[in-house]
């Protein structure tokens, strides 16, 4: 008898999703940085004349566009991981898959460690 696999395919393909969400809140909010990070030079430019200085050292570019490349890549490494499962869900023979957890932890780990470090320094 050949067990239906329908659950285990919308399973991985929720589990996608998910990944997907988590990479698209990663670089919406890096863009949301970069532009703030935009807008403060604007305001800083308009101002010069009021001598309004912005201290804060320019970083915000920076971690902007790593949380952009952090969702990015996020985004390609759980669709290789997504076709993977379900070529093992089609050939039963699925073990679990720890590596894109592993990455994924160990890239939002150093990217909130850099970001804590900022905001401490800002302070």
């Amino acid at each position: 008898m050949k067990k239906n696999k329908t659950s285990d395919h919308l399973a991985n393909e929720r589990t996608f999703l998910a990944w997907l969400r988590t990479s698209v809140a990663l670089m919406g909010f890096g863009f949301i940085l970069v532009k703030f990070s935009v807008f403060l030079k604007q305001i800083s430019l308009l101002n010069a004349e009021k001598h309004i200085i912005h201290s804060q050292k320019e970083y915000s570019d920076l971690t902007g566009l790593i949380l952009v490349a952090t969702g990015v890549v996020i985004l390609i490494l759980s669709y290789l991981n997504y076709r993977k499962t379900q070529k093992k869900i089609t050939e039963n023979i699925f073990v679990g898959n720890n590596s894109l957890i592993l990455t994924v932890t160990v890239l939002i780990v150093c990217i909130s460690i850099f970001l804590i470090a900022y905001f401490f320094n800002n302070l």
